[in-house]
């Protein structure tokens, strides 16, 4: 590792390098070739920081979670499930959005479309998915044993309700869906549980819609009505 040390190697920025590639063109269409060239190492020096491609991705897939997914811990760490909720939903369609990293989010994309050689890094997208999703579901579940949310409040539903947001604003950014529309997704699915977002100064940030006359609802809301009004309190935050 001295002579990478002596040219400089920074792992966390190889790791940053390897990230984009894998995001963009996806574990099959990325060779070792293309990843020594955009972490300007040799193969010896790469597999001897890394080991081989699979165990690179496994790395950045960990390096992932720490930068452009932490927005889901940042998230759950907010000690109100309400608030949790809102950040999950508006901190996606920033993140999704992002102009750093490649749009859109590794888990859900780079699980989407695999061959033979992707089957493992396929198996790893997929089961860092279900950790997500089960992470979600251990804090709702806990809100309601805590009486944050009510009681007899169905947090297996509401995590599937949510995760499916989620993931279907991932895959719609490949569509083109920018950052307002996202937004407004997730502003739609937050009015959907009864919530509301935020009041967001940030320039960039596109003014809240505001909410539909009940005479107008869409489909969705009119079939969550019931459950907001189960699940969360008028009360201010």
């Amino acid at each position: 590792m001295s002579s990478q040390q002596s040219r400089g190697f920074n792992q966390s920025e190889a790791l940053d390098r390897a990230l984009a590639l894998f995001w963009r063109n996806g574990y099959e269409g990325t060779s070792i070739a293309d990843l020594t060239e955009a972490i300007g190492i040799s193969r010896p020096s790469l597999y001897a920081a890394f080991g081989d491609k699979e165990q690179l991705f496994r790395a950045v897939l960990a390096h992932y979670g720490t930068g452009p997914g932490a927005y889901i811990q940042h998230a759950l760490d907010k000690p109100r499930a309400a608030d949790a909720i809102r950040a999950l939903l508006l901190n996606a369609a920033a993140s999704f959005t992002s102009l750093d990293p490649p749009p859109g989010c590794l888990v859900v994309q780079g699980a989407l479309a695999t061959g033979r050689e992707g089957v493992t890094a396929r198996d790893l997208l997929v089961a860092e998915r279900l950790s997500r999703q089960a992470t979600v579901h251990a804090r709702l579940k806990r809100d309601v044993s805590e009486g944050d949310l009510p009681a007899g409040t169905d947090p297996v539903a509401i995590t599937e309700y949510i995760m499916t947001l989620l993931n279907g604003m991932a895959v719609q950014v490949l569509g083109g869906a920018d950052g307002p529309m996202l937004i407004a997704v997730a502003e739609t699915g937050l009015r959907a549980l009864g919530l509301e977002a935020p009041v967001r100064a940030a320039p960039d940030v596109p003014k809240k819609a505001s909410a539909p006359s009940p005479g107008k609802r869409t489909k969705v809301e009119k079939s969550l009505g019931q459950l907001a009004m189960d699940l969360w309190p008028t009360e201010g935050d």
